[in-house]
C-alpha cells in the first residue's frame, strides 16, 4: 500500500455514513480504517456536519489524504456542493446550503478538495472500477430497493441516469420496481402485509402468490431495462441494491425479455455490496483526473 495513492471515501445514507481509505493502486478499501455512524438527518446543518466530519477524519487517521470523496442521495448539484434535497424526510437543515464549503471547513480542507457524486452513480462506478462491470466501457445500473437508483457509465465515468420518475404502465418506473410493489403487491393478492421481497422469497415453497409475484416483477423490470437499452446502448446491465439479493426467483425472467431485443449485452449482479459506493467515489474522481491529464 503506497501512501501517496490514499483517498478518502465515504457512502452517506439516510440514517449512517460510512468512510474508508481507498488505495487506488489496488483500487481496493483499506478495511481496517472503515468506520461507521449513524446519523439524525433531521438534525441541524452544524451537527450534520460535525458527525459526517468525526467518522471521516477517524478513517483518514494520521495519513496525509489529499482527497475526500463522498456518495450522495439526490437530489444534489454535485459539481457546485449545493444541497437540493427536500421533502424526502431526510437532511431537511442541509437545502441549499453548499456542503463542499461546510464539510471541506469542518475537515480542514478546501472545498475543491471535496468530490461529490449521486450514490447511484457511485455504486455503477464502484462496479466498473473493480467490480462485476470491471473493463466494459458503456454499462447501465440500477439499484433495487426502497426506491430505483439508474445510472450510466461512459468511458469510465458514472452519472445519475434519474430514471425513477420514467413514464411506465400508466405512472413511473419506480412504482412497479421498489419495495413498496411488492408490499402493495402482495397485499392485493392475499389481504395479509409483509415487509418487502426478502420476506417474500422465504414465503416461496408454501405460497404459489409469492413466485407469481417475483416472477411478475422479473417482467416488470426487463421491460423497463429494455426501454433503458434503447436509449444508452449497453455492453453490460448490472443489477444492485437489497432487492437483488433475491435474484434467483426473477433473474431467469427479466433476462427472458432483454434478450428479446439483445442477445449480446452481458447481465451481472453487483459484486460489492455497500463498499460500491465509497469505491465508486474514489474513483469517480480519480477517473475524472486520469481524463484531464489525458486531455
Amino acid at each position: 500500500m503506497r501512501l501517496d495513492n490514499l483517498v478518502v471515501c465515504a457512502d452517506v445514507g439516510g440514517s449512517h455514513i460510512t468512510s474508508c481509505l481507498l488505495d487506488l493502486e489496488t483500487r481496493q478499501l483499506v478495511k481496517s480504517s472503515e468506520v461507521r455512524l449513524h446519523i439524525d438527518s433531521h438534525a441541524e446543518a452544524d451537527k450534520i456536519i460535525a458527525d459526517w466530519s468525526k467518522c471521516i477524519a477517524q478513517s483518514i487517521g494520521s495519513h496525509n489524504v489529499k482527497k475526500v470523496c463522498l456518495a450522495m442521495p439526490g437530489p444534489f448539484d454535485y459539481e457546485q456542493g449545493i444541497c437540493l434535497i427536500q421533502g424526502l424526510d431526510k437532511y431537511p437543515h442541509l437545502y441549499n446550503l453548499n456542503v463542499k464549503d461546510l464539510l471541506g471547513k469542518s475537515l480542514g480542507y478546501s472545498a475543491s478538495d471535496i468530490y461529490l457524486n449521486n450514490d447511484a452513480a457511485c455504486f455503477l462506478q464502484g462496479e466498473v472500477f473493480s467490480g462485476s462491470a470491471k473493463g466494459y466501457k458503456t454499462v447501465i445500473g440500477v439499484t433495487l430497493g426502497t426506491g430505483l437508483g439508474t445510472a450510466v457509465c461512459r468511458d469510465g465515468s458514472a452519472y445519475s441516469a434519474d430514471l425513477w420518475s420514467f413514464p411506465f404502465k400508466g405512472t413511473i418506473a419506480e412504482e412497479y420496481i421498489s419495495t413498496r410493489w411488492f408490499v402493495k403487491r402482495y397485499f392485493e393478492l392475499t389481504g395479509k402485509e409483509i415487509t418487502g421481497a426478502r420476506e417474500l422469497s422465504t414465503l416461496i415453497p408454501n405460497d404459489q402468490n409469492a413466485s407469481m409475484i417475483f416472477e411478475e416483477f422479473g417482467h416488470n423490470l426487463g421491460s423497463f431495462l429494455t426501454a433503458f437499452m434503447e436509449k444508452e446502448q449497453p455492453e453490460a446491465i448490472v443489477i444492485g441494491g437489497n432487492i437483488a439479493k433475491a435474484y434467483a426467483f426473477f433473474g431467469d425472467t427479466m433476462e427472458n425479455e432483454i434478450r428479446k431485443v439483445n442477445k449480446d449485452v452481458m447481465v451481472t449482479t453487483a459484486i460489492l455490496g455497500e463498499d460500491a459506493m465509497m469505491i465508486g467515489a474514489g474513483g469517480g474522481w480519480y477517473m475524472q483526473l486520469q481524463q484531464l491529464v489525458n486531455s
